[in-house]
């Protein structure tokens, strides 16, 4: 499947929305070694790293959610959340 960066990006804040409601924002690299996107979730100076292989990346782009991707992305805004907490930054 033929697709870009830029539109799996658009892809998964499309069906991630709380990505954005959380201001959290998203970034991809392709890790030809484990031939799989390095998923990059930020906000301020905090970050979290994922993994999502090529075969769920083509399932994203065709509209199925990746559970996986879904369960950390729920993880991560709370991991992010509670760092600037911490850190008095929200």
């Amino acid at each position: 499947m033929g697709y870009t960066q830029v539109a799996l990006e658009d892809k998964l804040l499309e069906m991630y929305p709380e990505l954005s409601e959380h201001h959290i924002g998203l970034s991809l690299s392709m890790d030809e070694e484990r031939n799989a996107w390095v998923v990059r979730f930020r906000k301020g100076d905090h970050s979290r790293y994922a993994f999502l292989d090529k075969k769920d990346a083509d399932d994203c782009m065709d509209g199925q959610k990746c559970l996986y991707l879904g369960v950390l992305i729920g993880q991560y805004i709370r991991d992010l959340e509670n760092d600037l907490a911490s850190m008095g930054e929200l």
